[in-house]
């Protein structure tokens, strides 16, 4: 059975990657295992430095050569100290898609490991809920809220061009409409919900990591 490390930001993608991907994965024969960054001695998740997390992607690819290592990133927030994110090349950059193709180049080559593969998600984990709005009505009584979100969502090409400032990340626009949002327990509920189907169909960028990981299996 392959075997996939999937290095996360947090206890949300982790609970995504347990309940969505890990069962999807293993009846293709290929077992996953998400492994939440540590960032201090007091504090695991989240990326607040660069430097604090390649020794971790290192040390997982270097400790199992038969194993693949991958990462699961939100481009949305990641340090100034991830490689290339403060270069002129990067920052000449208009079009999402073609920013965290860079970065994932980049990280690509820092690591320089023949078994690690990239993957920064399009901006965070809180694009995939904007897939399906409706799926949000369980956790509301105020239809104009559902509506808010699809006006949103109907506003880009995609749920992964949601944009990246710090009023208008997917995760700020949900908590400015449900402010009592929780993201691990409902954030996950709602993505078994909307299922990994929709969200690759909708969600280009994850569906090709997903595609990278799947023929993982023939080499």
């Amino acid at each position: 059975m392959k075997r996939i490390y999937i290095l996360v930001e947090g206890q949300t993608e982790e609970s995504f990657v347990d309940e969505a991907i890990v069962p999807f994965y293993a009846q293709l024969g290929i077992f996953i295992q998400p492994i939440i960054v540590s960032t201090s001695k007091s504090c695991k998740g989240g990326i607040t430095s660069y430097a604090k997390i390649k020794p971790q992607i290192l040390k997982l690819c270097k400790q199992d050569r038969n194993a693949w290592v991958t990462t699961f990133f939100d481009l949305y927030a990641l340090p100034n100290d991830f490689p290339m994110k403060s270069s002129s090349g990067y920052n000449s950059l208009n079009n999402c898609h073609d920013k965290v193709d860079f970065l994932e180049n980049a990280l690509q080559q820092d690591i320089s490991e023949q078994n690690f593969l990239p993957y920064i998600m399009l901006h965070e984990f809180e694009a995939l809920l904007f897939v399906d709005p409706d799926k949000f009505e369980w956790w509301v009584d105020d239809a104009s809220i559902i509506d808010s979100l699809h006006q949103i969502k109907e506003s880009y090409s995609s749920p992964e061009e949601i944009n990246n400032s710090p009023q208008t990340a997917p995760s700020k626009r949900i908590l400015g409409l449900i402010p009592d949002y929780k993201k691990v327990v409902q954030g996950t509920i709602i993505a078994m919900e909307i299922g990994l189907d929709e969200m690759r169909r909708q969600c280009l960028h994850f569906n090709h990591w997903l595609d990278r990981l799947e023929n993982l299996r023939d080499l």
